[in-house]
């Protein structure tokens, strides 16, 4: 499955507090096995987990066993530490297309208490042609239900013709637009799936046009002062903080929990070129 990574780059690092970004598919899973992503670790983050087509089974060391389709949302925070798995269902759709982000939680909630939570219904709102989603935060006068601990906003754009629009933003947030479908001309750039558009700070309207159906992802927030440190699946503040979790996760720690009823190896976390052999 082609799996495009939109953020971070070298680029561009965040956009608010959201530190990851990647478009998965549209891929025909109708043969083999699927999705198949072992029990991995996290820290310091929260995972969004958002579908165009086909299905996911997601399972976690809290004991959460959810399928998430088109149209719902999948939200887990890991606070100090949460481990998960996802894999295909059987039987399964053909299709798989999506995107899942990550949000570098505030160092008040970071060490806190793991979550998951399982959203079958967003707010929707329809604003001159395009039909729009509010995935995390306020839109359009729209509140979505994930709970979320940073000033953010995550909306999917869906136009099912051709339409035009100047989309109202909030000034004190920087933005990016990814296009998952289609084609859509932003501002004056016109954009195909695959690449992250940042559009910065400062604007109260950003231009959309798209001249057929096409589906569109825009992120902002508020700017973060300190980015964050991330390697592999972890993010944190300092290069100990991540080597710290690397080598708990292989020894099995407690805090990680364990994923129950996937079918398949838990992943090994690969040690950060940095960090010195044990024993040094």
């Amino acid at each position: 499955m082609r799996i495009a990574r939109a953020l971070p780059t070298r680029q561009r690092r965040l956009v608010g507090a959201w530190c990851f970004l990647d478009h998965f598919g549209p891929a025909d899973v109708s043969s083999g096995r699927g999705m198949r992503v072992g029990p991995h670790p996290h820290i310091g983050l929260q995972t969004v987990t958002w579908l165009l087509e086909g299905e996911i089974l997601h399972r976690d060391s809290l004991g959460s066993l959810c399928p998430i389709r088109p149209g719902q949302l999948n939200l887990m925070t890991s606070g100090r530490g949460i481990s998960h798995s996802e894999e295909s269902p059987v039987p399964r759709p053909a299709g798989m297309h999506g995107a899942q982000f990550w949000i570098a939680l505030p160092e008040s909630r970071r060490h806190g208490n793991p979550a998951f939570a399982h959203h079958p219904q967003l707010p929707q709102a329809r604003h001159e042609g395009f039909a729009v989603t509010v995935l995390a935060g306020t839109a359009l006068g729209e509140r979505s239900p994930a709970e979320i601990h940073t000033p953010l906003v995550g909306m999917e754009l869906r136009s099912s013709d051709a339409a035009q629009t100047q989309f109202p933003l909030d000034p004190g947030f920087e933005y990016a637009a990814l296009v998952l479908q289609g084609s859509v001309t932003v501002e004056e750039e016109t954009m195909l799936p695959g690449t992250l558009l940042y559009l910065g700070q400062g604007r109260d309207r950003l231009r959309l046009r798209c001249d057929a159906a096409a589906v569109m992802l825009l992120i902002g927030g508020e700017p973060m002062h300190e980015a964050p440190m991330l390697w592999w699946n972890f993010v944190g503040r300092t290069k100990e903080e991540l080597t710290q979790a690397c080598r708990d996760w292989n020894a099995e720690a407690e805090y990680f929990g364990k994923v129950v009823g996937y079918d398949g190896a838990r992943l090994v976390a690969p040690l950060p070129p940095w960090a010195e052999p044990v024993g040094t």
